[in-house]
């Protein structure tokens, strides 16, 4: 009886939180300076994944006068273990949650943020940061990227590679695929997800501003590419900012077989779009959840930014194998968290101080927003196209949206698991 009522009390507040798509989202007073109501609505949210992260964050908040994240500390059920505490400047105008790291993790963390009757969260811009694999194509070690798009390489069939066949170029395929380079044809939703252009833009101005870090360590191990050629110049570089795509993994990938595996895919999967050029192991999984907040009307989708910094190559440089390259030490992390912190808060004051004449009521994306099923409405410039005939979920009647779970995605199973 007990287990029944307690099942029963969650299962309560999870219809209090989320109700019907189409109903209207929680009510909660709009508090952007935490003033008295008691619930607090941050300007800008930043998502950290773990502990030297945060304290990069914290640090270049206080340094550059932004305010000190320790002021206010915010007890949230169902974040990490490890990180209970959401943090916030005095004025809870800037607040930072550390989810922990892994999609599972980021994933849990931030779906206890979004559904916490402690936050309105309608107005606020997220800001997801952390420090990446870093692709010698594009950027080098401390190398700041903004994303456009996101994706999940590796959702997919894996064959060992010394099984995989003759005439395959990687072990990986799409889901509902014979062999590499093919579109999926089944989907679970969360291959890819595509973000404000017109926000990553501006966030990409503000982070230019930054006076990013440098070490001679670092510049030690980023000539080791200068060999490759001009294939491999933005790795020889000083660190700047540049505008390209992220790759989701939980699996710690290196070497130049995988990487450019997922090159590929990413290639393929954005309809020749995107370009991978930071791997990470939780954007897909804390966008997912903000796509399904979005629907609710409990956040903004058009309002995140996606950030990576590089602390390690995703492939080796020449005449260095892929287990060598792997374990030695590239002396990127401590320059990829500084410049997390420097060109991150560089993007937090840009939106603090042009909050009433831009930031308050947003930038209207030129582009597409959301995932490959056009949850949020729209049509996906990737994939198949909308399940929602453009409509999105939270405009789609009840009848409609259990049709689109028994119809499948464009003509092929959401579900099926084997070819």
């Amino acid at each position: 009886m007990w287990r029944l009522l307690c099942w029963a009390t969650v299962a309560l507040q999870l219809f209090c939180h989320l109700g019907p798509a189409t109903a209207a989202a929680v009510p909660r007073h709009m508090n952007h300076t935490g003033g008295n109501t008691g619930i607090i609505a941050p300007k800008v949210f930043i998502i950290s994944m773990f502990e030297p992260e945060s304290e990069a964050w914290k640090t270049s908040m206080v340094e550059s006068g932004t305010g000190n994240l320790n002021d206010s500390k915010i007890d949230v059920p169902g974040l990490s273990m490890l990180y209970p505490q959401v943090l916030c400047t005095a004025d809870k105008s800037v607040c930072q949650l550390t989810a922990g790291e892994g999609e599972i993790n980021a994933a849990a963390s931030v779906m206890a943020l979004v559904l916490s009757d402690k936050f309105d969260l309608r107005q606020t811009y997220f800001v997801n940061g952390g420090i990446a694999g870093v692709n010698p194509k594009y950027s080098t070690l401390g190398g700041v990227a903004l994303s456009r798009y996101v994706i999940q390489v590796a959702l997919q069939y894996e064959l060992d590679a010394r099984e995989k066949p003759d005439n395959f170029s990687t072990g990986y395929f799409g889901y509902g695929t014979k062999g590499p380079n093919e579109y999926p044809t089944t989907i679970y939703g969360t291959e890819v997800f595509e973000v404000n252009e017109a926000l990553r833009d501006a966030a990409y101005g503000f982070a230019q501003k930054a006076e990013l870090s440098d070490s001679t360590a670092v510049a030690e191990y980023r000539a080791k590419y200068k060999e490759a050629g001009s294939e491999y110049a933005a790795a020889t570089g000083l660190p700047n900012v540049v505008r390209c795509d992220t790759a989701t993994s939980d699996v710690y990938y290196s070497g130049t077989l995988l990487s450019e595996a997922f090159e590929t895919a990413t290639k393929v999967w954005t309809n020749e779009t995107g370009k991978y050029c930071m791997s990470a192991q939780e954007d897909n999984a804390v966008l997912e959840v903000l796509v399904r907040g979005a629907i609710q009307g409990l956040v903004d989708f058009s309002r995140v930014v996606v950030m990576r910094t590089g602390s390690d190559f995703d492939r080796p440089p020449p005449n260095v194998t892929a287990y060598q390259h792997l374990l030695e030490d590239q002396n990127g992390f401590p320059t990829a968290v500084a410049n997390l912190g420097k060109a991150g808060v560089e993007i937090v004051q840009g939106i603090l101080q042009g909050w009433e004449q831009t930031f308050q009521k947003g930038i209207k994306p030129t582009n597409y927003i959301g995932d490959i099923f056009g949850s949020l409405g729209g049509q996906p410039d990737f994939g198949p196209g909308s399940q929602t005939n453009g409509t999105g979920y939270a405009a789609a009647p009840v009848q409609r949206r259990a049709h689109m779970r028994t119809r499948g995605h464009g003509g092929a199973s959401v579900v099926r698991r084997r070819i």
